[in-house]
């Protein structure tokens, strides 16, 4: 006899579930399957399956980010720009 099985409800990303269900369908596997296959790994692994890290930037993206984070710090150097254009002037200014 069959083990009784359960149903989860995920909530993901709409434009996350477009990608992956398009990649699945090219691979032949269901979005249960892929769920399934993933709990089983756990299970045997005792752990998640897969590597988990931050992604790898790029020196832009880092320079940006490290820039928002500054921003962010000192709102009182930037609250007198009324629009994106005065903002960026003020950024490219401080460089």
């Amino acid at each position: 006899m069959a083990n009784p099985t359960t149903t989860i409800s995920v909530q993901i990303d709409t434009e996350d579930k477009k990608q992956v269900t398009e990649i699945l369908q090219a691979l032949g596997v269901t979005m249960s399957g892929l769920i399934n296959m993933t709990i089983k790994q756990v299970i045997l692994k005792g752990g998640i399956p897969f590597e988990i890290k931050e992604p790898k930037l790029s020196k832009n993206t880092k320079a940006a980010l490290k820039e928002i984070d500054y921003i962010e710090s000192h709102l009182e150097e930037y609250k007198k720009n009324n629009n994106w254009e005065d903002l960026k002037k003020e950024i490219l200014k401080n460089e």
